[in-house]
C-alpha cells in the first residue's frame, strides 16, 4: 500500500505561481510513475501530468503544457507539480496519482493504483 498526501494548495491571482507537493509513505515511489489529475467542480477529473519512475521522461495535455512543471525526487519520496502562469480555470482540486505503468494508462482517472485526497487550488482573475 501506497500513502500519498498532497500539500502546496491555496489561493493565488492569475498569472501567478505555485508548488504543489505529494509525499508518499508506504513504499519507494521508485517503482511507480507519479503523476497529476485535477477535477474543478462540476467536471470529470482530467490528466495533467505524468513522470517516468526515474524521472528522464514527462508528459502534459496541450491545456497546461510549458506552464506545468513535474519533477520527483525518489530520495524523498515526493513529486512536485510546478504551476506557472496560472489561469482561473486551472481552479480545481489537484490530486496525486501513482501507477506501475507509464503510458497511455495516465490519459484517463481510471488506470492508477493510488491516490491522494487532494489540495484545492483556486485562482482568481
Amino acid at each position: 500500500q501506497v500513502q500519498l498526501v498532497e500539500s502546496g494548495g491555496g489561493l493565488v491571482q492569475a498569472g501567478g505561481s505555485l508548488r504543489l507537493s505529494c509525499v508518499a509513505s508506504g513504499r519507494s515511489i521508485s517503482v511507480y510513475a507519479m503523476g497529476w489529475f485535477r477535477q474543478a467542480a462540476g467536471k470529470e477529473r482530467e490528466f495533467v501530468a505524468a513522470i517516468s519512475w526515474s524521472g528522464d521522461s514527462t508528459f502534459y495535455p496541450d491545456s497546461v503544457k510549458g506552464r506545468f512543471t513535474i519533477s520527483r525526487d525518489n530520495a524523498k519520496n515526493t513529486v512536485y507539480l510546478r504551476m506557472n502562469s496560472l489561469k482561473p480555470e486551472d481552479t480545481a482540486v489537484y490530486y496525486c496519482a501513482a501507477s506501475l505503468s507509464y503510458g497511455s494508462n495516465w490519459l484517463h482517472s481510471g488506470g492508477m493504483d493510488y491516490w491522494g485526497k487532494g489540495t484545492l487550488v483556486t485562482v482568481s482573475s
